[in-house]
């Protein structure tokens, strides 16, 4: 039994002292702006900013594709880039029915969060009335850091898609 012990707090404290890098992103945006952008420039809008399968979740309700910039310009703060760094299409909101909504990097944002080292993206949207925030945590090992042992974990976009957790 105390081996068990030692065993688990031997593997709790590689865990607790093991070299990560935090990236965050934060944004706010009025979702009145997002609901006139829509309106006066409907297919140029959307087809700029938002995958197909963005716009079918969104179905051209103003909160929801306001909520999903904010999260795209969250994770471009979260990257470094900017919005001239990574297209909005490389970031992509998806939701699977029954679980909360996920971040899919794809093409330059996902060469840019490898390079970052970054293994699992926290999203949290929200809107009332007339705001959307969303708000993002890049986990990253610390490129300054050598790994020890095998990463449990594979690369997140190999396959396209963040891992579960």
């Amino acid at each position: 039994m105390l081996n068990m012990f030692q065993h688990l707090i031997s593997n709790s404290m590689q865990t607790i002292t093991g070299a990560v890098m935090i990236y965050t992103g934060i944004d706010m945006i009025e979702i009145d702006r997002i609901a006139d952008v829509a309106r006066r420039y409907p297919s140029r809008f959307l087809e700029k900013i938002f995958t197909p399968a963005e716009q079918a979740y969104c179905r051209g309700r103003a909160p929801q594709m306001a909520a999903r910039f904010a999260a795209k310009e969250a994770v471009m703060k979260m990257l470094g880039t900017g919005v001239r760094g990574v297209p909005w299409k490389d970031i992509e909101v998806v939701r699977e029915r029954g679980r909360a909504p996920e971040i899919v990097l794809h093409g330059n944002a996902k060469a840019v969060g490898e390079r970052l080292r970054i293994h699992r993206i926290a999203l949290s949207m929200s809107h009332s009335r007339l705001y959307a925030v969303a708000s993002v945590v890049g986990e990253a090992d610390d490129p300054g850091e050598q790994a020890v042992g095998p990463d449990p974990s594979p690369s997140p976009w190999r396959a396209g898609r963040a891992p579960r957790t």
